[in-house]
């Protein structure tokens, strides 16, 4: 990450023990930032802390649990001094579709939707202190219909609106909001739905993409970066994408490629 200097800054990555959340924390650190990845997967975040050194935090965190949000910000603060940046990887994968309960339907929309506004809220005053940002993650899943899918692409759909939303409020007060849209990436999800197998994902993704194949994590993480650096100082409420081509080439065209992943 030569191109960017975040020397003195700090990012919070909630859902920062993902793979996605790892390769982004990477990405900060190798540009001189701090990090503090919050998550509820304790192994995964201290095995992150434990390979990033001692500019990285480990706070273990419930995105639905508002108290486990305050003593995340407050250690972040403890340690580092204050808080620049907000990344929103959390998400959740519970779908059935139509046969969704409404029961997870709301857990997954607490985690995936509300968790994310939550952390937003609470720490907006750190960031207006800094003149930071906020990047959100969106998908190309909230753009087109996919089969027997209704939780997830209606989660990361309302994530998008959120940020635009979102953007508007802190705008004047000095801090920007964006999200990146991601395609099918290399991620905790992709590595379980295919047994591991990065070439299959690669064979079965890469039909939607341009790029002929998946994405990587690492991809991923130069789009935060970037929309967090002084490079993006113009881009406000914007969705990012980081999908391959993905957008541009078209939807799925009725076929469920969950299952051909899975198959």
């Amino acid at each position: 990450m030569a191109c960017w200097d975040f020397s003195g800054k700090t990012a919070i990555l909630a859902g920062g023990a993902t793979l996605i959340g790892r390769a982004t924390a990477e990405a900060f650190v190798a540009a001189g930032a701090s990090v503090v990845i919050a998550d509820i997967d304790e192994d995964g975040g201290r095995a992150a802390v434990a390979a990033l050194g001692e500019r990285a935090l480990f706070v273990p965190t419930d995105v639905t649990d508002d108290a486990a949000i305050d003593a995340c910000i407050a250690q972040a603060v403890e340690t580092f001094g204050g808080i620049d940046y907000l990344v929103n990887v959390t998400t959740s994968y519970i779908d059935n579709g139509l046969d969704t309960t409404r029961a997870d339907w709301l857990r997954a929309l607490d985690i995936a939707l509300v968790g994310g506004a939550m952390f937003v809220q609470k720490v907006a005053p750190h960031l207006i202190a800094r003149k930071g940002a906020i990047v959100n993650f969106s998908s190309i899943s909230g753009h087109c219909a996919q089969a027997g899918r209704f939780v997830y692409p209606a989660a990361k759909a309302a994530v998008a609106q959120l940020t635009r939303s979102q953007a508007l409020e802190f705008a004047p007060r000095g801090v920007r909001v964006n999200s990146v849209t991601p395609g099918w990436t290399w991620s905790n999800v992709m590595s379980a739905l295919s047994g591991d197998d990065r070439a299959k994902a690669d064979r079965v993704g890469g039909a939607f993409h341009m790029a002929g194949r998946i994405g990587d994590a690492a991809e991923v993480a130069r789009g935060v970066l970037f929309l967090c650096s002084d490079q993006a100082s113009f881009i406000m409420g914007a969705e990012l994408p980081v999908d391959g081509g993905y957008g541009a080439l078209g939807p799925e065209q009725g076929g469920n490629a969950i299952a051909d992943l899975m198959g």
